[in-house]
């Protein structure tokens, strides 16, 4: 079978980088062609004493309080590609291999990690604290897709607040992370973090020099010690990408707006806008966070594929919201082939009205040209 072609992008604008006083954060999710991407709220709740969670595959202790959040999400699992909370917090995921091996077992998944530094942290700092900490207690591992075939990988995160941004980058149960306070940043399904480390995993460089990956002299350049010695082409591939959406944030440094920031996501010169073979971007988000914290945070969501023919859907947290049933997929229960043991041995329609619209629109828009 053909390697399959995983890739995401990440992107962030803090003042200077952004025209007005405010951070821009943008993600495109691509994933497998026919996945469908839901968009759900799920308002703050507290929890009593000794509740669990259960995520996509496990079961872990719940926290007393969960803030509320917006979530993109591949129907069939719990996590989420990206999303934010009610306290101006967004983050992404990214898939990535390193030196340390992708285990077989089931574990959280980097989408889970995701969902759970919004629901359990109130800044950027805070949700990164979150998932390394669940990280080194849970582990990170299983399907990262809704087929038979097995298919796993590491993650590296963006999480960003309305003050400062952290690049997140993982290796196993191993993490390294970055701070990031002004300009313009992008990740893209590879390491980046050299040797400018903020923060670290305390037996990070102990593991590398007992493997033989580092000498221990010298600076300590995390991407160099921990990045395969033979990348498979689709991180290869990534390269690319990464320097594309470099140069297009590079290009409107200073100037970066929700606006610009959607046209870097439609790109398709670069392949951030993805459309090649079995996967395309299945979902898109931008959120404006502004430094002034009396302002709402918005959010622009897509819940459909190609934001190149999608529309962005503006989400604001509020005390009136209710379920947003029209991007919400169809819920199968224990029935559903991702829950069932042995997993994904058949198929159900996870399309939500929203997607089917924009599946006839584009048929119909096909149709007459």
């Amino acid at each position: 079978m053909a390697e399959p072609p995983v890739s995401c992008d990440c992107f962030v604008s803090l003042p200077p980088g952004s025209r007005e006083n405010q951070v821009i954060f943008g993600k495109n999710s691509d994933r497998p062609r026919d996945e469908v991407q839901e968009v759900v709220y799920c308002p703050a709740a507290s929890h009593p004493p000794g509740s669990t969670v259960e995520c996509t595959y496990i079961q872990i202790p719940q926290a007393e309080h969960t803030h509320g959040v917006v979530l993109s999400r591949p129907a069939w699992l719990w996590g989420a590609e990206m999303g934010a909370n009610d306290q101006g917090v967004c983050v992404g995921n990214e898939a990535v291999w390193t030196r340390e091996p992708v285990g077989d077992g089931e574990a959280l998944l980097g989408m889970d990690l995701v969902r759970l530094g919004l629901e359990r942290g109130a800044s950027a700092w805070a949700a990164l604290t979150v998932i390394t900490g669940l990280l080194e207690e849970h582990g990170q591992g299983g399907p990262c897709r809704e087929a038979p075939e097995p298919f796993s990988y590491h993650n590296t995160f963006l999480l960003v607040d309305r003050n400062e941004a952290w690049v997140l980058e993982t290796a196993g149960r191993l993490w390294v992370a970055q701070k990031v306070t002004e300009g313009v940043k992008n990740i893209s399904n590879q390491l980046t973090i050299s040797t400018e480390i903020s923060a670290e995993h305390p037996e990070l460089r102990t593991v590398a020099q007992a493997q033989g990956w580092w000498d221990g002299e010298g600076e300590f350049n995390f991407s160099q010690v921990f990045s395969l010695e033979n990348p498979p082409a689709r991180m290869e591939l990534a390269k690319q990408r990464y320097r594309g959406g470099t140069a297009l944030l590079q290009q409107h440094d200073g100037s970066v707006t929700a606006e610009v920031m959607m046209s870097i996501l439609r790109d398709k010169p670069s392949g951030i806008c993805m459309d090649s073979g079995g996967f395309c971007t299945t979902g898109s988000m931008v959120s404006i966070l502004p430094r002034n914290p009396s302002l709402p945070c918005i959010h622009f969501l897509t819940a459909t594929p190609d934001p190149s023919s999608s529309i962005f859907k503006p989400f604001v947290f509020s005390e009136c919201m209710g379920p947003m049933q029209r991007v919400a997929s169809p819920q199968y229960g224990p029935g559903d082939p991702a829950r069932k043991q042995p997993r994904f041995q058949s198929q159900v329609d996870r399309r939500h009205d929203l997607y089917k619209a924009h599946q006839t629109a584009l048929t119909t828009a096909g149709a007459c040209q």
